[in-house]
């Protein structure tokens, strides 16, 4: 193994040409330097220097293993910045709804990543039920969910309408059974769209289910069946199904906000970010409506 020390004693008299300016450069006496290139050529079993012209110059060897040596160098010296750095990194976790994260979060967080260059996000994104049970675990510092009413652990919560949604050109509506468009097992949509069609007795079937909320989106749009979806993710290819379709009103889904314990300053100014982000009522486009 090529030890620095040496080979960063090597490349100073190498370039200097000289052991003297070599130890000065590397504020060593020059009898350490002069051991240290000595040692590295009997671990190579080679002369790295020729000593006997009136200048220190490289043997063919040791012109073979400086371009080496530079490269070793630094990127030892590399590698000792970003561990160094990272030591004082400060790491925020935080968890979000899949279908919160791209819409309304990613231009506040890119803003706080030029507030906060030297804050680390690592942002998790999932279903309600399974973030809020990794949030409680610890495993995160700053937690926007969906969830059914209002928790007493929480911040603050802010109502989430949701909306029946149906494709604008080929309608879904009507059909025996009702084709739904899903998310997951687990999803809290799901969940709610599943259990109100039940106690309604509207047969339905699953015809598409992804937990991607661009992929339940287009499925609506593209007629495949249609969803319980919030409604500022209406497009232009959605018909809202309002109270005349005949399908169930579903109200007390809320955005809460969790955050845990001995937040730095740069966590509660990103608690106040998503405070402000939560707050804004949704605004729904010019949708076709039943």
């Amino acid at each position: 193994m090529l030890d620095p020390v040496l080979l960063r004693s090597f490349v100073a008299v190498a370039d200097s040409q000289n052991f003297t300016r070599a130890a000065e450069r590397l504020h060593l006496t020059q009898s350490t330097v002069s051991q240290q290139v000595r040692r590295l050529e009997e671990s190579l079993g080679c002369q790295l220097l020729d000593r006997d012209q009136r200048r220190v110059v490289a043997t063919v060897e040791g012109e073979r293993l400086l371009a080496y040596a530079r490269r070793i160098l630094a990127l030892h010296e590399e590698a000792c910045d970003v561990l160094l750095n990272q030591r004082g990194e400060e790491v925020l976790r935080l968890g979000v709804p899949e279908d919160f994260a791209a819409e309304r979060l990613m231009p506040m967080l890119s803003r706080f990543g030029l507030d906060y260059p030297a804050v680390r996000l690592e942002v998790t994104c999932g279903l309600g039920p399974e973030l809020l049970r990794q949030f409680r675990r610890g495993e995160f510092d700053l937690l926007l969910v969906k969830q059914m009413g209002h928790s007493d652990d929480c911040l603050e919560s802010w109502p989430e309408p949701l909306c029946w949604v149906d494709s604008l050109r080929q309608p879904a509506l009507g059909r025996d059974p009702l084709p739904l468009v899903a998310f997951p097992v687990g999803g809290l949509y799901r969940q709610e769209m599943l259990h109100h069609l039940e106690v309604g007795g509207w047969p339905w079937r699953i015809a598409y289910s992804s937990a991607s909320l661009a992929s339940v989106c287009s499925a609506v749009a593209a007629g495949l069946g249609i969803s319980l979806l919030p409604v500022r993710v209406l497009g232009k290819g959605h018909r809202l199904l309002d109270a005349a379709s005949g399908l169930p009103d579903i109200q007390g889904v809320r955005l809460a906000l969790y955050a845990g314990s001995g937040l730095s300053r740069a966590g509660k100014a990103l608690q106040e970010q998503l405070r402000a982000v939560a707050s804004v009522k949704p605004q729904v486009e010019n949708t076709g409506k039943l």
